[in-house]
């Protein structure tokens, strides 16, 4: 199936030591790129996260947010001091105030704000990195869904422009004799308001050569072959973006000729149209995978 670029997901998951929230964003991007922004106890996990999003994801920029909550049970944990380092501290109290009598001693809220006589609690990380790790995969495979819908709208839009073009490719079809047969009587009757004697044979040759040169035949073909081409990619569900732009660059390449060809207002019109369409598949195509 082909999957779009452009995509969002966001996967929960709490236990007890809180709750971890994955939030992914993925947009158009030449190649794959990850950009994770984790909470400081995940940091050392980053590489391992950017391996499972390179084992589901093929192209696009992708961007991670990982977020971690405490449970409230574990945030109203009891203080923990640093009791050498209080002793530490009375000691020089005691010592300064040997010296310097007038000294004010420390209040208790000074001694609990001096570095290290508060032990912060530490959260035990290792325990967390398989919930975290399994909830990506599980966000991940939520965001692939939604590229695969988008994809497959994609796929429903580019089908319809392609069914728009080759019935604009039929209608150029069947105008060559029109064309060519208009293009005959302009030439006679510029001829004939001139009215000068001509060579039926010359005139044959230069009738062939503009006819030549009016001659959409190849142009109309490989438009017909890219078009084949084209539906055959869509149908192969792998990641095609960058073949499909390069069939979208050929595609304008003939349009462009069949309208510098022209001697007909309607074939320029149907030139014109076509452009119109193969850039509307083409600005689709950017978002493909």
């Amino acid at each position: 199936m082909i999957h779009s670029m452009t995509a969002f997901a966001r996967g929960d998951d709490a236990n007890h030591a809180g709750s971890l929230t994955w939030e992914i964003r993925s947009v158009n991007h030449r190649y794959l790129d990850t950009s994770m922004r984790l909470p400081d106890g995940f940091r050392s996990m980053e590489n391992d996260f950017k391996e499972i999003v390179r084992k589901n994801v093929a192209r696009g920029k992708v961007d991670a947010t990982l977020r971690f909550e405490l449970d409230g049970a574990e945030k109203q944990t009891t203080i923990s001091l640093d009791d050498a380092r209080i002793q530490a501290l009375m000691t020089a109290q005691s010592q300064v105030q040997s010296q310097s009598p007038d000294a004010t001693p420390l209040t208790v809220s000074q001694i609990l704000a001096w570095p290290g006589v508060v032990k912060a609690e530490e959260t035990d990380y290792e325990e967390l990195f398989d919930s975290a790790r399994k909830l990506l995969v599980e966000t991940l495979a939520e965001l692939v869904e939604g590229r695969a819908r988008e994809g497959a709208r994609l796929v429903a839009f580019i089908e319809q422009r392609c069914d728009q073009i080759e019935s604009i490719v039929s209608e150029v079809t069947e105008r060559r004799e029109v064309v060519v047969d208009g293009a005959r009587a302009r030439l006679m009757q510029r001829i004939e308001g001139l009215d000068l004697e001509f060579d039926p044979q010359r005139l044959e040759q230069e009738l062939a050569i503009q006819a030549q040169r009016l001659d959409v035949t190849e142009e109309l073909d490989r438009l017909g072959a890219h078009l084949a081409e084209l539906r055959q990619i869509l149908s192969s569900g792998k990641a095609v973006g960058r073949r499909l732009d390069f069939l979208m660059q050929e595609l304008n390449r003939e349009a462009n000729t069949l309208g510098s060809k022209s001697n007909d207002a309607i074939t320029t019109r149907f030139s014109m149209d076509l452009k119109v369409l193969i850039e509307q598949m083409r600005e689709q195509i950017q978002n493909i995978e």
